[in-house]
């Protein structure tokens, strides 16, 4: 896995052994960030279940200025260290280590991108969503991505979120809602 264009692009990623957590392929990473930008810039993104912190560090790596990474997992919290120290500019990045329910409390400011791609994709991205409306942690003009297995169905609307684009890629569905 690797960063796959902007300043970090063609740099390796570390991942996570085993199956605790489902990294984005570079493919559907790429393809991701095609339907919502390709280029940013500034911004910040948050990243509510990080993984190995790939998708946030693409969209550093793309012009968003700050990321907000949380992660319960121990180990994932290693893998997401290292690679935040492989871009050299640490500083762009907060990770929160704790469950996203508990992050989704201590959250402030307002998100230009919203990355979700929770273990248990549709209970999970509804709550999520519904609560950072209700928070007040959604800038105006917010794009959230949503990864999820191709079989979940999510909602056309979310609160005064409207989902504007899904596409499948093998066996993901890439899911995006704006206001």
């Amino acid at each position: 896995m690797r960063v796959v264009s902007g300043n970090y692009g063609g740099r390796p990623l570390k991942t996570l052994a085993g199956k605790m957590t489902r990294p984005t392929t570079d493919k559907v990473k790429g393809a991701i960030f095609n339907m919502i930008g390709p280029y940013f810039e500034g911004g910040r993104v948050l990243d509510l279940y990080a993984g190995s912190g790939s998708l946030a560090i693409e969209a550093i790596s793309r012009g968003m200025a700050k990321a907000v990474l949380v992660e319960k997992e121990r180990a994932a919290q290693q893998v997401i260290a290292e690679n935040i120290k492989m871009t050299k500019e640490v500083e762009k990045f907060q990770l929160l280590k704790m469950p996203a329910e508990r992050a989704l409390t201590t959250l402030s400011g307002t998100f230009d991108l919203v990355l979700l791609d929770p273990p248990y994709a549709k209970e999970q991205i509804v709550k999520n969503l519904s609560f950072l409306q209700a928070k007040g942690l959604l800038a105006a003009e917010v794009i959230v991505v949503c990864e999820t297995d191709q079989a979940v169905e999510l909602p056309e609307r979310i609160e005064q979120l409207v989902l504007k684009k899904q596409k499948t890629y093998g066996i993901s569905k890439v899911s995006i809602y704006m206001f």
